[in-house]
């Protein structure tokens, strides 16, 4: 790749050894280019309007200005894809879905160590969403901000996301009014971009929600409790991290944990959430195949299955397994993506009844009911 056509990179960390190891990691590539360090905020800043970087790598804590603020400020002076480097705390979590709901694309671990035996997962994790973001030329307006991002910068207190109290019905066929089989469960999987879009879909789903929803999203074990509460805190439905033995009735939705793969199990009429770590193998832990799979399993051919922004090709074969039963599907459109990884693979594959901005999603899963 020419000099010119690299993808720029701009890394802000108050830590010498984060700088370097970022730097170190990103300079394996012939792709891409780190053209600038910064050592907080107040710096960081200065460079996204010297340097106009393709991308930024941004720390949360550090002196002088921290992450959120200057997140909160390159989105309203000079909208560039921002990528937060989190530790693998609660306290980290917060912040870091925080920063996804001011406009960061994503994150990476700030627990880069070359004795772990996880970094090169993590520089390829690294390098891949680096490339995946750029490609999509993927820039939050001011537009997009939250209200909580506005309201920080303007210095008064964000109002409280109003409860959704109806929706439109769209053009996602009803399960009624074609004469297939009524869905019983919706199953939800995500990964780049997922949090902000699970936003834009958790929350406007109605106050006594038919059936069950269960979602994966690819995240750390610390961080998907966090989100959980984020979301149960925005939505008139019961939202939570699933845990073993919980039962799946109407309305309540589950979060997958980080660190395990979920599934359904049946007793009597019941049925269950089980926790396992079992695929071991798998390459992502929690799995959307192997949680959709268990769900289409269970459930059969009255599985909703959605597949939202991602990176990669995860739940598409048990995507495959819903439509052989007789089940629906809807996928992220391209437009609306932070990565269109995950739903261009359904889509390509011809296995989506219907593809959805993430604004008519949640109308559409209403719409099968």
């Amino acid at each position: 790749m020419a000099e010119a056509n690299k993808i720029r990179v701009l890394v802000v960390d108050d830590s010498a050894f984060m700088r370097k190891a970022i730097s170190i990691m990103i300079a394996d590539d012939p792709e891409i280019e780190v053209v600038g360090l910064a050592h907080n905020g107040e710096e960081g800043l200065q460079k996204v309007h010297e340097l106009s970087p393709d991308l930024v790598t941004m720390d949360i804590e550090m002196p002088r200005m921290d992450g959120l603020t200057a997140l909160r400020k390159i989105m309203l002076e000079k909208p560039t894809p921002v990528m937060m480097v989190s530790s693998l705390t609660t306290e980290g979590a917060e912040a870091t879905l925080e920063a996804l709901d001011l406009g960061a694309v994503d994150f990476i671990p700030k627990q880069l160590s070359y004795v772990s035996l996880d970094i090169i997962k993590i520089k390829q994790d690294l390098i891949a969403k680096i490339k995946h973001i750029s490609r999509r030329k993927y820039l939050v307006t001011a537009r997009s901000l939250s209200r909580r991002a506005t309201a920080s910068l303007a210095g008064s207190k964000p109002k409280a996301r109003p409860r959704p109290v109806a929706l439109p019905i769209l053009a996602m066929p009803s399960a009624r009014r074609t004469g297939t089989k009524a869905m019983r469960v919706v199953a939800i999987g995500t990964s780049t971009g997922g949090p902000p879009a699970l936003q834009l879909v958790v929350p406007v789903l109605p106050k006594q929600f038919p059936v069950p929803v269960l979602i994966v999203q690819h995240m750390p074990a610390t961080f998907t409790k966090t989100l959980a509460q984020r979301l149960n805190t925005l939505s008139v439905l019961q939202v939570k991290e699933a845990e073993e033995g919980d039962r799946l009735d109407a309305g309540m939705v589950f979060i997958a944990p980080g660190d395990r793969h979920m599934l359904v199990r049946q007793q009597g009429a019941n049925r269950y959430i089980h926790l396992s770590h079992e695929p071991a193998d798998s390459l992502y832990k929690p799995s959307v195949d192997v949680m959709m799979t268990s769900v289409a399993e269970s459930f059969r051919g009255c599985t909703l299955g959605v597949i939202m922004t991602g990176m990669g090709h995860d739940g598409l074969e048990a995507i495959r397994k819903i439509k052989k039963e007789g089940g629906l599907v809807i996928a992220q459109d391209e437009a609306t993506c932070v990565v269109y990884g995950m739903p261009r693979a359904i889509v390509e594959a011809g296995l989506a009844d219907k593809v959805s901005s993430i604004e008519c999603i949640a109308g559409d899963i209403v719409s099968c009911f």
